[in-house]
């Protein structure tokens, strides 16, 4: 059996990150890409039960730190996070050192080094879109985070959020992780480690903050969901924020990458870029009829059980990945 490492960060150590019923399957990808290479005589384990010097190839899940990245292997990056997130994965320089890079990045993409992948998801099978269930017009599930970053739309999350407490806190709820706490910018991000100190310092609170929940078992309660990436304008930037909307049967409020509608149709959300206010936007949800909201649930349902949605898989990217590397070992 041929050994290989999957070289990932501290808390999906000891093949954490192979754990297939992980919140909304993020990690499913993940679990099939293990199974597939044990099917191909490879043993794939993450690098403290592997050893990368021992390894025939590491697989990077994102950018390591250099002391990290072994010169001379057969070395294979997964860029997930934008440039926001970890600038560090759009470093060119530390490019070299890799035979291939999966990522969803349009502008770097070219079939040869740079690989296109998206984000992989576990596709549902059992889809229900109980109409009954939905008693409230829209919600947001998402962390509260920050970045200077000119490109981020965590500040237009705040704006979407502090606008429904002031003008109709009935119809909006808020889950998450952090909205409770106080966020520390710049240098001082660091104490963002100390919970008990964020908690102390939060005053401004969110009034419609209702607590962490997992998208899939909230989402189903709403109409509409907000739902922004962490960043706008990046080409090939959709995460997992609007097919958790999708699989809950819940119609979201997209803002994200300009291109999105090269992979997703656009009757399946609303897209935030056509609202020129809040004011605008909320007419829009609250006055939709229900044939209109219908149509909206039934596009969805044909594009997730449709041949389109298989870039999007968890099977896909399995797909992309295996071929990639075995054709190089």
């Amino acid at each position: 059996m041929i050994k290989a490492t999957l070289f990932t960060s501290a808390p999906y150590l000891n093949n954490g990150q192979f754990d297939k019923v992980s919140m909304n399957d993020c990690l499913y990808g993940f679990y099939l890409l293990k199974k597939r290479f044990e099917e191909n005589g490879i043993n794939l384990n993450t690098q403290d039960i592997n050893s990368p010097r021992e390894s025939k190839f590491i697989i990077y899940n994102e950018m390591p730190k250099s002391k990290n990245i072994i010169p001379g292997k057969n070395n294979y990056l997964i860029m997930f996070e934008s440039k926001i997130i970890q600038a560090d994965n759009w470093n060119v320089k530390k490019h070299k050192y890799f035979k291939k890079i999966f990522t969803w990045d349009d502008n770097l993409v070219d079939g040869k080094k740079y690989i296109k992948i998206n984000y992989a998801h576990k596709i549902p099978t059992d889809l229900d879109y109980d109409l009954s269930k939905k008693g409230k017009l829209c919600a947001m599930v998402a962390s509260h985070k920050f970045t200077k970053h000119s490109l981020e739309l965590y500040t237009e999350r705040v704006k979407a959020i502090r606008w429904f407490e002031q003008n109709h806190p009935e119809d909006f709820d808020l889950y998450g992780i952090g909205w409770d706490k106080y966020y520390f910018k710049g240098y001082l991000s660091r104490l963002n480690r100390f919970e008990i100190l964020r908690k102390l310092l939060m005053t401004k609170k969110y009034s419609l903050f209702k607590g962490p929940a997992p998208s899939r078992e909230v989402l189903p309660k709403y109409k509409f969901a907000i739902c922004y990436e962490n960043a706008r304008d990046i080409p090939g930037y959709i995460t997992e924020k609007i097919f958790n909307c999708f699989f809950a049967g819940c119609v979201p409020v997209y803002w994200g990458a300009p291109n999105v509608t090269d992979y997703i149709p656009s009757d399946t959300f609303i897209d935030k870029r056509e609202f020129r206010t809040y004011d605008d936007l909320y007419d829009y949800l609250k006055n939709m009829s229900d044939k209109e909201y219908i149509d909206y649930l039934e596009a969805i349902k044909n594009f997730i059980e449709s041949d389109k949605i298989y870039p999007f898989s968890a099977e896909c990217f399995v797909e992309i990945l295996t071929r990639a590397i075995l054709e190089d070992i």
